[in-house]
Order: structure tokens, then C-alpha cells, then sequence
């Protein structure tokens, strides 16, 4: 199916007068995409706010210089919400169900977009287009194949373009790396993230459920395949399902990917990637793994990501932990290790006695972050450009498709697979300890174990044998007209 092309986007979706930024011309954007308004602030469209788009909102707001000055939301009572909030302050903000029709204001500087994962690639294509800047939610894409379109976008169109990413804006987690990166501890070993949340089952259906009448399916679906609603609830639990999210992995679990490949210093993507895990403890509509083991074999120093959706054990609602951390890293070095994430942590040494504490502030100045990028239009100002937010989305996604490709498999073939890396094996019998608390014997049921999967990073893609094919596939998806990620930007 061919890709939407900017003359089919400036057709079919913009107003004839919408300037795109054209490198080379002599109608090329200045630093702006409109003549500077009233007070010289910086408009900001909000684009999805359900959860954390309604937060941005307020952030925005609150910043000196900056204006949020239009919504959009195919949900009508979420968008109301949010407007009439403004409307008690006496605020004009323009109000849209349609993003396509926020694109056509040329008075709209930047959009902010906290949509459901589907839709992040497409917005920030055509935000670039329309010559504006973006701030997108992590993780950043989707698929792999359109996330390298959203950097190939922002460097056509000289966009800024930041990422969701907020623990890179995090003091303490920043003093820590680079604490790291001195040498301090010696050299990394491995990187460990973990993100142990709670996630009660999403409860099954019988049969289609009726979207609510406020909201617009069609829009809320965009790129993804229109079908019926397959579970209780149309928000959130996007999550879940592969169509339109990317479970935990990509989800809060793109943190501690992000978080450990930066520790690292891995600036591409691992030579192999593996994972294994499942959907343990009830029986859903989502098809996405609560528990899940990813190993990324980077040299010299390999990231194992864990996922844990399930309690510390049956029937209580607290979470495990793994040296102190629910959610964070561990960055072990030859002489001591790093435990901590967003708002800071500790130093160790290797017997666990404290080092050095790093506070943090959670990265609460990320979006500031991506305002004084786009004041300057120095990419390098950002904290978390899309280039690094294509990189740690594309580790997840190539964790996911091992996983999508994996099959039932014993814990004695498990062990074999890991088996050459002692800390993942480690990992993995806390795991099986964990599941079995849970009343999960891996013995009985069954965990899904991902291939080996070879990764060319110049050609990007897997290659090798079996089941390299299915692998590729996975890279992208179909879309849906007139909602097509365009293959030229």
C-alpha cells in the first residue's frame, strides 16, 4: 500500500496557505512557524489527554512564554473537560476532535501529544510537516520502521522534537551517569531495568462493546485497523493489546529502557535481543506479556529489562523488589553499582554498603527543556531528541517481536537459552520464584520463549535463519487510509 505523500497531505488534509519548512528555499521557516504574536509566546496545541496529556497541559500553561492555546481529543467529554477548565479561568483555548485540523493553525507554534502509541509516529510526521515543533510521549513509536520516519522528519523539516523521556531530565540520575561515566565505580558490567507495577486483569468479553457515543472511533483508531472494541474499556487499556500499544515493555517500562541504554552508553541498537515471559494469573482480553525478561546483547556491557505485573504474592497488592528498586535501575560496575532512577538513588559498594546518595527532581523540567530548545533551534539543547527516543522505543519493540514470535517452552529450556549470561539466569529464578508466590508453576503453565533474534544495524533489520522472516514483519504495520505514515517524508 503506498504511504501518504506531503502533496497528498497538503491536499487532502491542510489549507492551502499551511507553510511547510522546505530546506534550501527561500521560503524556508524562520525560527517559527508563524509571525510572532503578542507578548513573542510560544502557542502550544495539546493533542490526547485522557492521563498524561492533561498533566502536560497544565505544565505548558504554567511556563513563562508558553500558551496552550488549542485541544484536541475524539473524546468529547475528555475534551470538555479539559476546555471547560479554561473557560473557569476566563482562558480561550480553540477546541478540535480532529488533528488535522489543528495542523491547518498557523498560529500553532508546537503540539504536545499524549495519544495512544498508535497514533505518535503520524502526529509527529505531519506536525513536522506543517512546521511545527513536537513534544511526543514515549515511546516515541510504535514499530520500528516509523519511528526512524518521525527522526527522518524532524531533520527534513529542521523540527525540534523532543521525547517523553523525562528521567533524562532527572538532576540526580544525570549527577549519577555521569558520576558513572568518570570512573568512579570502574567499568559497567550490565544494566538492569526493572518496572514492577501492579496490573489487574482488564476482564474479558463476551462479544463487541458499544464505543460510547462521544467518541469518535474512527479518529481515536487512526492507523490502526477499525474493529470492533474487543474489551471493557476503549482508554488505557490500548495498552494491551499489540494493534495499538506495546505492553509494559513499551509502556512505563520505556523508561528504564531509556534509563539503562543512556547509563550504558550505547548509542545504537545490540547485535541479538531475546525475551520470554507471558501473560500470568488471570484470564483476559489483553494479549500482552505482565511478566516479561528481555535481554539486549550489547558488548561489553549487556541490558537485561524485567517486567513484573503481578503482586509480591497472591492476594496482597504490594510489589517486589530487587535491591531496593520497583522501578529503576541497577548499574553494576566492577567496584560497586548504581541502584536508583527517577528522583535520584544511591551508590554501593559491592558488600552493599552506601557510597554516595544523588537526589533527584523527578525531570520535571523536560518540557521546559524542549521550550529552551525551541527558542534556541539547536537540537543539542534537548534532553531527549527523537533520535534517542527512536533508539529506546526501538529496544522494546525488538524485545516484543522475540517475545511475539516465542513459544511455550519448560524452565530447563529457558535456562539453556540464557544460559551465558549469569545475570539473566539469576534474574530469571527470581522471576520463577515470584510467579510461583503468584501460584504461576512455569512447570504447568507455560512461559512463551522468544528466538535469539540477530539484528543488522546498518540494514536494519534481523537477519539469520529462522524465524527471521515473521521478525521482519514485525518491523512495521499496515495502516489505514488516510492515516499512512508516508515512506518519503
Amino acid at each position: 500500500m503506498r504511504g501518504i505523500t506531503r502533496r497528498d497531505f497538503m491536499k487532502g488534509s491542510l489549507a492551502a496557505g499551511v507553510a511547510l519548512a522546505m530546506p534550501g528555499c527561500a521560503t524556508s521557516l524562520s525560527p517559527f512557524s508563524r509571525v510572532r504574536g503578542a507578548n513573542d509566546d510560544i502557542r502550544v496545541a495539546v493533542v490526547g489527554f485522557h492521563s498524561k496529556g492533561a498533566q502536560h497541559i497544565g505544565v505548558f500553561d504554567n511556563l513563562d512564554g508558553v500558551r496552550v492555546v488549542a485541544l484536541c481529543d475524539p473524546d468529547r467529554e475528555i475534551l470538555k473537560r479539559e476546555v471547560d477548565k479554561f473557560k473557569e479561568r476566563n482562558q480561550k483555548v480553540d477546541e478540535y476532535t480532529d488533528v488535522r485540523k489543528v495542523l491547518e493553525d498557523k498560529n500553532i507554534d508546537a503540539v504536545v501529544t499524549a495519544s495512544p502509541n498508535h497514533w505518535h509516529a503520524l502526529i509527529t510526521v505531519w506536525a513536522c510537516q506543517a512546521g511545527k515543533d513536537v513534544y511526543v510521549e514515549k515511546p516515541a513509536s510504535h514499530n520500528f520502521w516509523e519511528g526512524r520516519k518521525m527522526v527522518e522528519a524532524a531533520r527534513k523539516y529542521k523540527r525540534i522534537v523532543q521525547v517523553g523521556s523525562q528521567n533524562r531530565s532527572d538532576v540526580g540520575l544525570q549527577a549519577a551517569i555521569q558520576y558513572i561515566r568518570e570512573g568512579n565505580l570502574g567499568r559497567i558490567l550490565w544494566v538492569h531495568g526493572l518496572w514492577f507495577k501492579l496490573r489487574p486483569s482488564i476482564g474479558k468479553v463476551s462479544g463487541p462493546q458499544q464505543v460510547p457515543s462521544h467518541i469518535d472511533y474512527n479518529l481515536w483508531t487512526g492507523p490502526a485497523p477499525l474493529v470492533p472494541l474487543m474489551r471493557k474499556n476503549l482508554h488505557y487499556d490500548w495498552h494491551w493489546v499489540w494493534p495499538t500499544g506495546n505492553g509494559d515493555m513499551g509502556n512505563l517500562g520505556t523508561h528504564q529502557v531509556d534509563d539503562c541504554r543512556w547509563a550504558a552508553g550505547h548509542s545504537g541498537l545490540p547485535r541479538r535481543v531475546m525475551s520470554v515471559g507471558g501473560r500470568f494469573g488471570y484470564i483476559d482480553d489483553g494479549q500482552t506479556p505482565n511478566t516479561q525478561l528481555a535481554i539486549f546483547d550489547y558488548k561489553p556491557a549487556p541490558i537485561i529489562i524485567e517486567i513484573r505485573g503481578l503482586p509480591r504474592e497472591k492476594g496482597l497488592r504490594q510489589m517486589d523488589h530487587y535491591r531496593g528498586i520497583r522501578s529503576g535501575n541497577i548499574i553494576q560496575c566492577e567496584h560497586g553499582y548504581f541502584a536508583g532512577g527517577r528522583g535520584g538513588g544511591w551508590s554501593y559498594d559491592n558488600e552493599g554498603k552506601k557510597i554516595r546518595q544523588f537526589v533527584g527532581d523527578g525531570g520535571g523540567g523536560h518540557q521546559e527543556n524542549f521550550i529552551k530548545a525551541m527558542r534556541s533551534r539547536k537540537v543539542s539543547d534537548l534532553n531527549a531528541d527523537i533520535l534517542e527516543g527512536h533508539l529506546s522505543a526501538a529496544l522494546c519493540h525488538l524485545a516484543n517481536t522475540s517475545y511475539r514470535l516465542g513459544q511455550q517452552s519448560s524452565p530447563e529450556q529457558i535456562r539453556e537459552t540464557i544460559q551465558g549470561n549469569k545475570e539473566a539466569l539469576e534474574t530469571f529464578e527470581r522471576l520463577q520464584t515470584h510467579l510461583a508466590a503468584n501460584e504461576v508453576d512455569l512447570k504447568k503453565m507455560s512461559a512463551f520463549l522468544g528466538p535469539w533474534l540477530k539484528w543488522d544495524s546498518e540494514r536494519e533489520k534481523f537477519v539469520g535463519g529462522f524465524p527471521t522472516r515473521w521478525a521482519n514483519e514485525l518491523l512495521r504495520r499496515d495502516y489505514r487510509r488516510p492515516f499512512v505514515v508516508p515512506e518519503k517524508v
